[in-house]
């Protein structure tokens, strides 16, 4: 694995410390897990935002609406699953 120095203020460094003490990981592990949780956390609101804006548009949530209508018809195509 290549690694890098990152910066971060002390206080983020103690956190870290107390929680891989706690927890039993290194906090390179730990780091690795928050920026991970970030970035999908940024995904959802990039998402959620776009979702939002085909809400907002009449006409588009009306075919996003009617895709889905045909959509779960298939569900009802009586094959097993």
């Amino acid at each position: 694995m290549v690694s890098t120095t990152v910066r971060i203020n002390a206080a983020d460094k103690e956190t870290l410390r107390h929680l891989s003490t706690e927890t039993g990981r290194k906090m390179q592990e730990l780091l690795s897990e928050a920026v991970e949780l970030y970035r999908r956390t940024c995904f959802l609101r990039r998402v959620n935002a776009a979702f939002a804006g085909l809400k907002s548009d009449p006409d588009a949530w009306a075919t996003e609406t009617e895709e889905r209508t045909a959509w779960e018809a298939t569900l009802s195509d009586g094959l097993g699953a």
